[in-house]
């Protein structure tokens, strides 16, 4: 079966190609989250329990000690499965550039639909209405069936929480651009070229060949592997043709883009802009 391709134009007027995720893609990873809710969930039972005992033992001196103790128990482990159950997907999509485990099991990805990393609003909207998505049709068709009907209805897959959301769920494809670990297979010749008249080297990551961008955030979360991740593309760039280069500047900018939550302008913007701003103030700091 063919799959599904999403297509979106960057500033820099480059398609990029995206693989919609597959219902079935789309199930398993669910099927693995929620096994490791309900793991979780269990591992509170008992905890809460075994406390409950302990506490039990050690305030039975007066009545209400003990059902002081035990109500606040109980009430700490309604409140952790709250959380787990209703939590889980948003906090770990907002945490991991929409990715939760099963989706990262399966290379699974939540992203916007202009193609930029969704952030805390977008994985909480879309995930406010998962239980909507969950709920069957009717009482003998399976869980999930009005998040079935959505996604089948919809030409990019959607369910209800991604129509709200404004978002998308692809699959990571390992084929679309270098990866990380080819950017780095370099010699560190290559890495500097002697540029004007005074004979300095000059790293040519540092040179400014992009649409200046001017973005609004703080860089100081930005860690030195993450640098040199943006040094060695903005080397390595030259060698690349186009389409890839753009895939490459894409895919290096997402997550920092996710970590940073810059504000800029939408109209200039192009990744290798961000990247060479980025790396020329991180070496002015």
């Amino acid at each position: 079966m063919a799959e599904e391709t999403l297509i979106i134009e960057t500033p820099e007027h480059v398609e990029l190609q995206f693989a919609l995720a597959s219902l079935g893609n789309r199930f398993l990873a669910c099927a693995i989250d929620h096994a490791i809710q309900m793991a979780a969930i269990i591992i509170t039972l008992i905890v809460a329990t075994s406390v409950s005992t302990e506490i039990d033992r050690f305030t039975t001196t007066t009545i209400d000690k003990m059902t002081s103790g035990s109500l606040w128990t109980i009430a700490a482990m309604i409140l952790a499965i709250f959380i787990i159950f209703f939590g889980y997907f948003a906090i770990f999509e907002a945490v991991w550039s929409g990715q939760t485990p099963g989706k990262r099991w399966l290379r699974l990805r939540v992203i916007k639909e202009d193609g930029r990393p969704i952030n805390a609003f977008e994985s909480f909207a879309r995930n406010l209405l998962r239980g909507a998505d969950f709920m069957p049709l009717i009482v003998l068709l399976p869980l999930y069936s009005i998040g079935i009907l959505f996604v089948f209805a919809s030409s990019r897959g959607k369910r209800l929480g991604d129509f709200v959301a404004g978002t998308v769920v692809i699959k990571e494809r390992a084929a679309e651009a270098p990866s990380f670990a080819e950017v780095f297979e370099q010699n560190d010749d290559e890495s500097l070229s002697t540029i004007g008249n005074n004979g300095w080297g000059f790293d040519i990551a540092r040179r400014r060949i992009a649409e200046a961008v001017d973005f609004k955030g703080d860089i100081r979360s930005i860690t030195a592997i993450e640098v040199e991740v943006v040094e060695a593309f903005l080397r390595r760039r030259y060698d690349l043709p186009d389409l890839p280069r753009q895939w490459m500047a894409w895919r290096v900018a997402l997550p920092l883009l996710n970590k940073i939550r810059p504000q800029f302008d939408a109209d200039t913007f192009t990744y290798e802009g961000f990247l060479e701003e980025l790396l020329a103030r991180y070496r002015r700091n």
